[in-house]
């Protein structure tokens, strides 16, 4: 018995290599690709537990496991052209699973990388045609989603050719390079100057509109009251002047009298004036003679008497 120990173990070990080396488990996020001697004999999609020849090393049976998720790529910095002939930096990126296993292993042997490599050289040439139809608004706008539904059905084609299935192109970032940001810069600046000029423009126009309807209603204001103090002062004369008049008509001495008082009161104004009169003359007939009857001379002299000769002119300040 003791010398079949050995032989046992030998044989139960072989046996357990040989039934590990048969079986590979498939879980819910993969795919299989069973290959014999390099060629594909079977591709499993389902999670579960499978056989497949053993001895994997000889190249008989070997396993490829393919994702079977939804993948992701991003390609940053495409300078793309618009329709303009100006140039734009735009980020974007693909969701894409792998459809059809047997064509991915056919196309890029398998390699994810190398997959992502021919979808990244189609999306850039994608990009560039969609935008070069387009100006850079239209990526700002609701075109947008139009924009990368385009895209995305030009890459189909090239990616079910890989085994690949397009779940989904979006653009992250559609930017302007810096020498088109310095353009943009000083054209929106010069059309902000602009736009402010015109409002300057708007806005003297206006001022100088108040302005000249403020001068007309000043004008109007004046002249109304202006005819208004006129009436006043023509109604105020001729109620003095009615004044006086029942005045003159009730004593004429002391009217007379009174207006030569103003009379002197007015031409002897204390500021200096100068008055070159005759000291006989009319007007100071009320100095001689409180009654204000004859001259000064009639007032100096006896009644009869011979008259001397005339005073020379007097100055009174």
């Amino acid at each position: 018995m003791s010398n079949r120990l050995p032989i046992i173990v030998v044989t139960a070990a072989i046996v357990l290599f040989l039934a590990l080396s048969s079986i590979f488990v498939v879980n819910e996020r993969q795919q299989a690709i069973v290959l014999r001697f390099g060629e594909i004999v079977d591709v499993k999609k389902e999670p579960g537990l499978y056989f497949k020849l053993p001895f994997g090393f000889l190249e008989a049976d070997n396993v490829q496991i393919i994702e079977d998720r939804i993948l992701r790529f991003d390609l940053e910095d495409i300078r793309v052209q618009v329709s303009g002939g100006k140039f734009y930096e735009v980020d974007a990126f693909i969701a894409y699973s792998i459809e059809d296993p047997r064509r991915f292993r056919q196309a890029v042997s398998g390699s994810v990388g190398l997959a992502e490599q021919r979808l990244r050289t189609r999306l850039d040439a994608a990009l560039r045609r969609v935008y070069g139809l387009r100006g850079f608004e239209a990526a700002l706008s609701e075109e947008r989603t139009s924009m990368m539904r385009e895209v995305a059905e030009q890459l189909r084609p090239d990616a079910a050719s890989l085994g690949v299935q397009i779940e989904d192109v979006r653009i992250r970032r559609t930017d302007l390079t810096s020498e088109v940001s310095q353009q943009t810069y000083d054209r929106m600046k010069a059309e902000r100057l602009a736009e402010a000029e015109r409002l300057r423009a708007r806005g003297r126009e206006a001022a100088a509109r108040i302005r000249a309807r403020a001068d007309r209603e000043v004008v109007e204001i004046l002249a109304a009251a202006q005819r208004e103090a006129e009436i006043l002062r023509g109604e105020g004369e001729a109620e003095r002047n009615a004044i006086f008049a029942e005045a003159f008509q009730r004593d004429e001495d002391f009217f007379d009298f009174y207006r030569s008082m103003a009379a002197y009161r007015q031409a002897l104004d204390p500021a200096g004036t100068t008055m070159l009169l005759s000291p006989n003359t009319e007007f100071f007939r009320y100095f001689g003679n409180p009654a204000g009857r004859g001259s000064m001379t009639d007032a100096a002299e006896p009644t009869g008497s011979t008259s001397a000769p005339a005073a020379p002119a007097a100055t009174a300040q």
